[in-house]
């Protein structure tokens, strides 16, 4: 469905295409669930019935988010959660004393939490909502002072942390913290294993990180990672020379500049693979209006998938 919208229209509001699996989803929904009623169920414990009303920060629904539904993401990682809502409930604290008019106060609070937690290195977002629910959430909050940093805030923190841990550990594919899924992968990488990343060595991506100068959810691990597994595929991917057809439309699977179509307009089948050649023209990308004669084998090397007009644009054809 989302591959329907127009492409410009998807860039704007950020509709990622990633294929997610449905055991993914079933599991983070689930992760969602238990980790709010446990921290519910064990503030209840703590606190006792009479502080019900402030047996959970709003925030912690949004911090569920990030650590169920993506665990490995550098701003669910422990010091994020722990750091930002700690030192947004100090700040929304302060402002809430310091500053009587709550409109002010509210929008001091958020701001200066956001640039504490840029500069300790623990931006975790949910934690603009724990600054701002120490300014406007009511007498009950007020009351407490500094206690609420303590409960409710780092109480919820330490059970919604406790059940992520053990609810992703269940699978393993989930691990949580992120660095027990960096501790299974292999140790530095060998001369050879660079080079199979097209000589990209781990500072060349912290390099990249730095010089957007944004934050970027994803580590420089997991990236490095992530493209170690789509050079492995990009080079392992190919197609048989019985696979080129005339008719039919080849992409070489890259991007960028380096991203092209090509059609067979003509092919002479023959028994010996040198003689038997096609002719194709390049009907979009680099080199668009480029026609050559090659050995069938030459394109199939080239070319990673079929593909055909969908629309405005080419889409990838299924085996």
């Amino acid at each position: 469905m989302w591959r329907r919208f127009p492409v410009g229209m998807r860039a704007w509001l950020g509709i990622e295409l990633t294929p997610v699996s449905h055991a993914e989803r079933i599991v983070s929904a689930i992760g969602g669930f238990l980790g709010i009623w446990l921290v519910l169920l064990a503030s209840r414990e703590v606190l006792g019935d009479r502080e019900t009303p402030l047996l959970i920060v709003g925030s912690m629904g949004a911090s569920a988010v990030l650590l169920f539904g993506v665990p490995h993401g550098p701003l669910s990682q422990p010091w994020n959660l722990i750091g930002g809502h700690a030192v947004s409930a100090i700040v929304g604290v302060c402002f809430a004393r310091l500053v009587p008019q709550p409109f002010v106060a509210a929008g001091l609070a958020v701001g200066v939490a956001i640039g504490a937690m840029h500069y300790l290195r623990c931006i975790h977002p949910p934690g603009g909502a724990t600054a701002i629910t120490a300014v406007i959430g009511g007498p009950a909050i007020h009351a407490l002072g500094f206690q609420f940093l303590l409960t409710p805030v780092l109480l919820n923190v330490a059970i919604i942390l406790t059940a992520a841990i053990a609810v992703n550990a269940c699978f393993a594919w989930r691990r949580y913290p992120a660095s027990l899924v960096r501790s299974a992968t292999p140790a530095p990488e060998t001369g050879r294993a660079k080079k199979a990343r097209g000589g990209l060595s781990h500072s060349d991506l912290e390099y990249a990180l730095h010089e957007i100068d944004s934050t970027v959810d994803v580590s420089e691990n997991e990236l490095a990672r992530i493209y170690r597994l789509a050079v492995e595929h990009a080079r392992a991917a190919h197609l048989e020379p019985w696979q080129i057809r005339r008719g039919h439309y080849y992409s070489n699977g890259r991007y960028g500049a380096e991203w092209a179509i090509r059609r067979v307009t003509e092919d002479a089948p023959h028994d010996d693979p040198m003689r038997d050649r096609v002719t194709w023209t390049t009907v979009a990308g680099k080199g668009k209006g480029d026609t050559e004669t090659c050995p069938r084998a030459d394109l199939a090397r080239w070319a990673r998938h079929e593909v055909f007009r969908d629309h405005a644009s080419w889409s990838r054809r299924k085996a």
